[in-house]
């Protein structure tokens, strides 16, 4: 059976009264019905489609762009809700089940919902669930200090607001480095600011390219992130011999550096003492 929840190009091999068969390299077919099919084409043309299951529970093509597809995140809205779970619109004709035991707190008809689509195993069918952060592992990150990354906010916190990071991971954007208005499901552009020891991941939404135009802030941040208090005794009265010792920089390029550091707010300076990560 083709897969489920995903796009496919298919070659349109028969033309039937239900609609299109649209047939892959693998010799599996699918329906498009009437509703979807083009009104020109020849049989060997090929077609994008989406493919999921219909009210039948037997798989159907559409030609239909779904609001989210297998293993992604979107912000849906509730168009139903009973005593086995609400059902969302993803766009299609048939919406999207979310089962009771996937809410994190009861969906309410006309509301929105941040979710995850995924393939329930038992039922083979697209299923939903909005308990996010089942769906995210930072156990092995596929991040780096400074790397452009894709956020989605899931909800604010006392300290900011909880982010899924390129759809793997859980991050971190303090309050106190956000200066607009942002809601859950918002979809906007970070860095990856600090990787912790646990692998927590602290995130900035201050300019991409930001380790492009001063590598040597870049420099000075990993060199104080590998420190095991944050700290460096470098400052304006440090000799130049120490600081190039301690970052392999010149003085003009390391008070440069610490400039840009301290301008996007990832460290603090005492005079006279040094440069402290900011916590």
């Amino acid at each position: 059976m083709l897969d489920l929840g995903v796009k496919h190009t298919l070659t349109i091999d028969r033309d039937t009264p239900p609609g299109l068969f649209l047939r892959n390299e693998a010799d599996e077919d699918v329906l498009l019905p009437n509703k979807y099919k083009p009104s020109q084409f020849e049989i060997g043309d090929e077609l994008e489609v989406f493919v999921y299951l219909d009210f039948d529970q037997r798989p159907v093509a559409t030609t239909l762009e779904p609001k989210v597809m297998l293993d992604e995140f979107a912000y849906l809205t509730c168009v139903d809700s009973n005593d086995f779970g609400a059902f969302l619109d993803w766009g299609l004709e048939k919406h999207l089940f979310v089962p009771h035991m996937e809410q994190a707190y009861k969906m309410i008809k006309g509301e929105q919902y941040l979710i995850f689509c995924y393939l329930d195993e038992q039922t083979n069918r697209l299923v939903a669930s909005s308990r996010v952060n089942k769906f995210v592992d930072n156990t092995i990150l596929t991040v780096e200090h400074f790397d452009e990354v894709d956020l989605i906010v899931t909800n604010p916190t006392e300290m900011g607001y909880n982010v899924i990071i390129n759809e793997i991971h859980i991050g971190l954007l303090y309050k106190d480095e956000v200066f607009q208005d942002l809601k859950t499901g918002d979809r906007l552009k970070g860095i990856v600011k600090k990787i912790r020891p646990d692998n927590k991941i602290d995130v900035s939404l201050q300019r991409p390219g930001y380790r492009g135009i001063e590598p040597n802030a870049a420099k000075v941040m990993e060199i104080l992130e590998a420190t095991e208090d944050g700290f460096l005794p470098l400052h304006d009265k440090s000799k130049p011999e120490m600081i190039y010792d301690t970052v392999h920089l010149s003085k003009k390029a390391f008070k440069k550096a610490i400039g840009t550091l301290y301008k996007e707010r990832q460290i603090t300076i005492e005079n006279g003492v040094g440069i402290f990560l900011k916590q």
